[in-house]
């Protein structure tokens, strides 16, 4: 059924069989990963408005990025990843458009309220981040953030496109774990 939502166990499986060409598993996935990724996004992004820009800007990304995923590993961190940054991103845009459009006054205002918010979602990204090893971070930087293919990440660091993807999914195991002891506490 149409109706019917992916659980969220089911997620890496379709997101393999639609790395193997299945429309179906694709749509299937797409339509259950967007609950999660307003869910995310809301938690960064109060404007119900950017919160539905974000998720397309997301849906797109993980369109383009769907070939960097592991089905044998955890879907969650990867598409948290994605959502951080496209979130950012949008705040980003967002105070560049509203300098440009707004008053001086009130350009300082709303610039200066949103400016925190974005500084304490950096941090939060940052500080997590910086808890994994230096190599891992890099490339979780450049794969996620930087949106780099794993041979343009490779090439960067010097590495074979397989210990990439090694250090990527060292990276998101560990990304999960800390997440999982983050939930507990």
């Amino acid at each position: 059924m149409d109706n019917d939502i992916a659980p969220r166990e089911a997620w890496p499986a379709l997101m393999a069989r639609a790395q193997m060409g299945d429309r179906h598993a694709y749509t299937q996935l797409l339509r259950a990963i967007v609950p999660a990724i307003r869910v995310i996004a809301r938690k960064q992004i109060a404007d119900p408005v950017l919160v539905e820009d974000v998720i397309q800007d997301v849906l797109l990304t993980v369109h383009r990025v769907r070939h960097t995923y592991d089905p044998a590993y955890p879907f969650l961190p990867w598409l948290m990843a994605i959502v951080h940054a496209r979130a950012i991103d949008a705040l980003r845009r967002r105070g560049r458009y509203l300098h440009h459009e707004t008053d001086e006054g009130a350009e300082c205002e709303w610039v200066s309220s949103d400016k925190g918010d974005r500084q304490d979602v950096e941090e939060e990204l940052a500080m997590i981040l910086e808890q994994l090893p230096s190599r891992q971070r890099e490339i979780v930087e450049h794969i996620h953030l930087q949106e780099m293919s794993l041979a343009e990440a490779a090439a960067h660091n010097n590495l074979s496109v397989s210990a990439v993807k090694s250090l990527l999914h060292r990276a998101l195991t560990n990304l999960r774990r800390m997440g999982a002891n983050h939930g507990r506490s």
